[in-house]
């Protein structure tokens, strides 16, 4: 009779599983399985970083907007200014040729069976203002220190109250109906930076 051998410390059968390819030679394995789980954990912390350093820049940039959106809500919220450029129709009607660049642009018409006023407010550089004033045949040296040619009446429309820091200047351009008439106010609160008030008003 043959003789029965014990098991060899490679067999795959030992319970203790330490033998063959998983026993003592199975560090290979675990290690694999360690590695594989730093490289999930990588790669998820990668499409982490992917997607949420841009939503983070979207979200800011959003509110960053809807702040200065509520800015100029509530600037114009109580007038009757709107915030926009006057169409080309406007400007071409009333000439008013709000220069290239300006900011913070708002404006507002009105109608009546006798006359008719579009109100239009800008922040621009000294080139647009000089750009502004010429297209009317007009320069700086027209305007005079602290004259504030806009009626209480047309303020009271626009909320324009005239009283804020800076130096103040206006001029009057006038023209012979049906043409418009200008009434410029401009504040210098801002170097290099004037904002203009304009009501432009025509007889039909």
């Amino acid at each position: 009779m043959t003789a029965e051998h014990p098991p060899l410390s490679g067999d795959p059968g030992r319970p203790d599983g330490t033998g063959g390819p998983g026993g003592a030679g199975g560090a290979h394995p675990g290690e694999d399985r360690r590695h594989m789980i730093r490289r999930r954990a990588l790669t998820l912390l990668i499409i982490v970083l992917l997607i949420g350093i841009p939503a983070g820049y979207l979200v800011i940039s959003a509110n960053q907007s809807r702040a200065s959106g509520k800015d100029k809500e509530a600037k114009y919220s109580a007038t009757g200014l709107t915030e926009g450029w006057p169409s080309k129709l406007q400007r071409r009607i009333y000439e008013v040729p709000v220069p290239h660049p300006a900011w913070w642009v708002a404006s507002y018409e009105t109608n009546n069976w006798k006359t008719s006023r579009l109100y239009v407010e800008f922040e621009t550089s000294d080139a647009g203002l000089t750009a502004f004033l010429t297209s009317m045949g007009m320069s700086e040296k027209d305007l005079k220190k602290d004259r504030l040619p806009i009626a209480e009446r047309d303020r009271d429309v626009t909320g324009w109250t005239f009283d804020g820091p800076g130096t103040w200047s206006g001029l009057v351009h006038e023209q012979k109906d049906p043409a418009p008439t200008h009434e410029v106010v401009v504040n210098h609160d801002k170097p290099g930076y004037p904002r203009v008030y304009v009501v432009a008003r025509t007889v039909p």
